[in-house]
């Protein structure tokens, strides 16, 4: 683990630098942009728009695909968000400046078709980028669900592959969302202490995972996904999934875990403590996660 710091935001001490950091990802992902062939990309995805804006809403739109990002060659991102959350954007995201619109997609299916939001979506990008001189260019998508894509298609627009460019951005990480990634894994460290203390016999799987969970969000995490805890019997073949199982004598146990801690995604704790995890007690090793979602 490298360097972390305290929580919050000090000025008698360089931190986290947010400015930096959001500055770092949009240079980033512009000079790809560049590099490629595309004229434009497109993101639907949750992560990627926060990647490239700077903007988050509830962890409840993650799979619904209700929000998008523009980003075209040489210019600034436009965000198209719910009505209220375009104006939140407006007032406390003023790097967006005047490019925080309205406008929402057909939530998945649970818009009926005869609303035509997918059309909405695709004219109001085709307009961007006829202002642009891009209507002709391949866009990029990151992920789309098929009507919007067909409501693109039928605009002239050509549509092409796009989640390769942002994985291909995120993959290097700046020296910002590195310290992020050391909070977080400090946040982790925190919590599996705290389950240290208390686990045993007589209890149950999903009550270490409630222990889990509440310790990082009280430690401020935004979004706290893949605690699982698998003990006994339970953990060959790994059911991916825990359970209300009472923890007897004797059992080993197995718990991973997934943090988001402000700004950015991490994983897994300390070399130490998976060392004391694995031998007073019966729990077998931390296991590491999924790369970064930053």
């Amino acid at each position: 683990m490298g360097r972390t710091f305290g929580l919050m935001g000090v000025d008698w001490e360089q931190r986290t630098d947010f400015e930096r950091l959001r500055l770092a990802r949009l240079d980033r992902i512009k000079q790809l942009l560049r590099a490629s062939e595309l004229g434009a990309l497109v993101c639907f995805d949750p992560n990627n728009i926060r990647y490239i804006t700077s903007t988050l809403i509830g962890t409840w739109s993650n799979d619904k695909f209700v929000r998008w990002s523009l980003l075209m060659q040489d210019r600034e991102p436009i965000m198209w968000d719910f009505g209220s959350a375009a104006r939140h954007h407006q007032i406390y995201c003023p790097w967006l400046d005047t490019r925080s619109r309205a406008g929402i997609t057909n939530f998945r299916g649970g818009i009926r078709p005869e609303a035509g939001r997918a059309e909405d979506v695709a004219r109001k990008i085709k307009v961007e980028l006829e202002a642009a001189g891009l209507a002709r260019e391949p866009v990029g998508l990151d992920i789309v669900e098929p009507p919007i894509m067909f409501a693109l298609q039928a605009e002239g627009i050509r549509v092409v592959d796009g989640q390769q460019l942002m994985l291909q951005a995120r993959m290097i990480k700046s020296q910002d969302e590195l310290t992020l990634l050391d909070t977080a894994c400090m946040m982790v460290d925190a919590a599996y202490e705290e389950l240290y203390k208390v686990m045993g016999p007589g209890m149950k799987e999903n009550e270490c995972v409630g222990l889990v969970a509440k310790t990082l969000y009280d430690l401020g995490s935004e979004h706290v996904e893949g605690v699982n805890a698998i003990s006994g019997e339970r953990t060959h073949p790994h059911p991916h999934i825990y359970s209300d199982r009472v923890i007897p004598s004797s059992s080993t146990s197995c718990t991973p875990t997934t943090a988001i801690a402000p700004a950015t995604t991490a994983r897994s704790p300390s070399a130490a403590l998976r060392r004391r995890w694995s031998t007073p007690m019966p729990v077998a090793a931390i296991t590491s996660m999924t790369p970064s979602a930053a």
